[in-house]
Parts: structure tokens; sequence; C-alpha cells
């Protein structure tokens, strides 16, 4: 048992017997060894969480100090962070590095949350009946928070969740994905022995989804899930939970559309990187390419110059820019899903391949058409879908014509054809002149239909956690 892993939970560090082994997505080694928590090590979390916030709740200067200090400590450890990132999800570590950067400014934008967190004046008496009647509101924690973390941004996502939940009061038990559970547990140790969090605020549980997961859906003390992740596991949460405040943050097939007077050689450029770094393995990964018919040959050269000159292989060299997917289970599906499209008719541009060294290489299809899987579909892997288009309405149309609704971009230099973008497109956020891709950690950051049902970023998150209570004094 000495060689499994210990996790903060119950005010103790635990560990198991029951483990589960964590290998490297890249060559299969064998990173470590987890405890294969059971729900009634979730029913002990919950029970030590819940007291905490019987106890009373922390004050709104002490959480935002816990915060800022887990910024400035997460930024002084940045490496450290880097290469469990790097190791146990198959990032290169020069992307890992830009997610620790990241998750410390996730911090830092929740401790501002954290210092003006605060209700308003309702004029009571802009009623007859309200005269002589003092009233205003006050933001309180809405209860435990069970927080369901994915693998891809193993350690930012799971900053999004648990700074908020922090910012906002909510002590949280926290089960991260089973295939990268070291950046949680580093981190909850962090906050815990570095930054002062109470012990009972932040609790690990690991294990699969079936036992530990479902454990937290299922708990009647806990008051809101957060979770990241697959469409069908999220609405499966929310269906299952109709009593509890659900957050989901689901799929995406990210389209960006390309006009004949846009930056066409500026969109390859970013392309070249957002529709391929981390494999692909991102929520807003740019996947549909919608390009004028006019530029659609110059285009495709274009993107496949540039994406010849991304090196692939181990992720802890300094020169990868992609590494493998998650699991070799997932690696077969999206070449099934290329090998289909192409059998279906689309022209395979380059890649389509798994290397010698098990990685799939970063892949380009042309002349797709909008029924395939690698279009109507989230790939969640290195493709990157080509089609043309004679008219910005069919354009249009085509990026709406889908299940989800994260982000989606468009270059142009008409400002005209930009802002009939942002008016049509039916998404959680459209882009003009950069990629579906991008993200900034502090914007309303979310989708619709199957892309999910909540904004997150600090500022919106807190208040996603808290509950508003009515407060009337009489004279």
């Amino acid at each position: 048992m000495s060689d499994v892993r210990s996790i903060p939970l119950a005010g103790e560090r635990f560990t198991s017997t029951q483990f589960l082994e964590v290998r490297s997505p890249y060559d299969n080694s064998l990173i470590g060894k987890i405890p294969a928590c059971t729900s009634a090590d979730v029913d002990r979390a919950v029970a030590v969480a819940r007291a905490a916030l019987q106890a009373g709740p922390m004050p709104l200067w002490r959480r935002a100090q816990i915060l800022d200090i887990a910024a400035v400590r997460l930024t002084e450890r940045r490496e450290e962070f880097a290469q469990i990132i790097s190791r146990e999800s198959a990032k290169p570590i020069k992307t890992a590095r830009v997610e620790a950067e990241r998750a410390a400014g996730t911090f830092s934008f929740a401790a501002a949350e954290a210092r003006k967190l605060a209700g308003e004046m309702i004029p009571l008496d802009a009623l007859q009946s309200g005269e002589g009647k003092f009233g205003f509101t006050l933001r309180v924690p809405i209860g435990v928070v069970g927080a369901i973390a994915p693998f891809n941004f193993p350690l930012n996502l799971v900053v999004h969740k648990v700074a908020p939940a922090i910012a906002a009061g909510c002590p949280v038990v926290l089960k991260p994905a089973s295939q990268t559970p070291f950046s949680s547990i580093v981190l909850a140790e962090m906050l815990i022995d570095e930054c002062g969090l109470p012990a009972d605020y932040l609790q690990v549980v690991t294990g699969g989804g079936s036992t530990v997961g479902n454990a937290l859906v299922d708990h009647p003390d806990i008051a809101l899930i957060t979770f990241t992740g697959s469409p069908d596991v999220g609405w499966g949460i929310r269906s299952r939970a109709p009593r509890k405040r659900v957050g989901l943050e689901l799929g995406n097939n990210a389209p960006v559309i390309i006009e004949a007077d846009g930056n066409w050689l500026q969109a390859a450029d970013k392309i070249r990187m957002a529709g391929f770094s981390h494999a692909g393995q991102s929520c807003i990964s740019t996947q549909r390419i919608f390009v004028h018919s006019s530029i659609a040959a110059q285009f495709t050269d274009a993107l496949a110059e540039r994406v010849a000159t991304l090196v692939v292989g181990d992720p802890a060299d300094e020169a990868t820019d992609v590494s493998a997917l998650i699991s070799t289970s997932e690696r077969d599906r999206v070449k099934s899903w290329i090998d289909e499209a192409v059998t279906q008719g689309a022209q395979l541009v380059s890649g389509g391949v798994i290397g010698d060294d098990g990685v799939l290489r970063p892949t380009i299809l042309a002349n797709v058409s909008h029924d395939m899987k690698v279009c109507a579909g989230e790939v969640f892997g290195p493709v990157v879908a080509i089609a043309a288009y004679d008219d910005l309405d069919e354009a249009l149309r085509l990026a709406n014509d889908s299940a989800f609704g994260l982000q989606a971009a468009i270059f142009t230099s008409d400002i005209g054809k930009g802002l009939k973008a942002i008016r049509t497109l039916d998404f959680g956020g459209v882009l003009v002149n950069e990629v579906p891709t991008w993200r900034a950690d502090q914007q309303p950051y979310g989708g619709l239909r199957d892309s999910g049902n909540t904004r997150e970023g600090p500022a919106f998150s807190v208040k996603e956690m808290t509950e508003i209570r009515m407060v009337v004094i009489s004279e």
C-alpha cells in the first residue's frame, strides 16, 4: 500500500489497498497508483465538507487571501506542475507550461471576485406596504460543491471549479479524471499546506465515474455539481440530479468561416496550432473549416505546408507540438472516423496514419460533406475538415447546423460581414479574425445545446455557486 499515492480526504492523507494504475498515454509507462475510492469514502468527504459549512462561512478577506497566495505559489511551482500535466496527459511540455500559467491567472481572477462578492439594495418602500422597511440581499454559499473534472486540462479546468468555489465560500469534493489525477492531488495539497485553505474545504476522491462520480451526483448533501466532459455523461448527470444545480461544460465541433476578403494566410497560421494543440483534445479545438471556394485550394495548400512543420512525438521533448491522444482506444476511434470519411469521399490531404511511436499524425481532410462524423460529431482528435462554400449565408447556415454551440469564428475584412456573423452564429462565443479555439480565462465561457448549460470564468461561476438571501429589517 505504501506505493499508492495518498489523497487529502476527511482531514487526513488517505490511501487504500484498492487502487488504480495511472499510465502515460504516450509510452504506457506506469506513472503511479491512486486510491480506488468507494461511495463510503465520498460519504465521509461530503460529511466533513458539510460540517465545515455549518460551522460558519469563511470571511471574504480570508478567501481572497488564500486565492492570492495560490496564484503566487502556482507561479513559483509552474515548472513542477507543467511536468505533471505533461506526463499524465501527454500534453507537450511547452503547452503544459502555458496551462500552468493560465491556472495561476484563474486564481487571481477568483481572488478579485471574492473581494467584491456582494448583494444589492432592494427599495422596499417603492410600494406603500414596504414603508418603514429596509431591504437588501446577501450572496451566501450554495452548499457543498461536487466537482467532476476532465483529463484534457487537468490543472486549469480544475482551478476553474475550485477557485470560484473558494471565492463563494463553498467546500469542494473534487473528483479528477482517473487518467490525470496527479495535477489535482498536488494542487489540493498546495492549497491546504501552503495557502492556508482549511482541509475540510477541499477533498479529493479518486476513482471511476460509475462509483465515485455517481456517488457525488446522487449524494443528497451535494448542492451543486460542476462537470466538464462528454455530452452523454453530462446530460445523464443532469437527468439524475433534477433538484441540484448542475453546471455542464461539454463538447463542440468548432467552426471557422474564412471569407475571400479575410486574411486567410493568418487563419492558416493560427489553425496550424488551433486544430492540433494537445492532439485536438479541446472542446474548442478548430474542427470545421468553411473556406470560400475562390480561395479554398490556396488555403488548403497553405495549411498543409504549415501543419507539415509540426513536431510530433514525446511530450517531454521541448520541440514537440503534438503528442499522443489520451488512450489507444481514443486514437483508434479517431483513426476510424478519418478512414470512414475517406471512404465516403473526403480527400486525405495529410496525416491520417499512426506513426511507429503509436501517435496519430495531424490530419487534414478536404472536400468533406456535412453529414460525415468528422463534421457532424466532435472528433476530439488531431483532425480538421475543410469544406468550400460560395455564399456567406450558406456558410453561416452550415456552421449553425450542429448539435453543439460553444464557440465559432469568422475571418473577414468586411465589418458588415463580421457583424452579420456575430448576429447569426448561434454559439456561446463568436470571434472575428481569431480562431474559435481562443479563450480568456476571465470571459463568460460556455455553450448552447449539447455544449452545455453554464458559463465558466470566475466572475460567472462564483455567482452560480451562491444563493441570494433576502434580508428585510423593519423599523
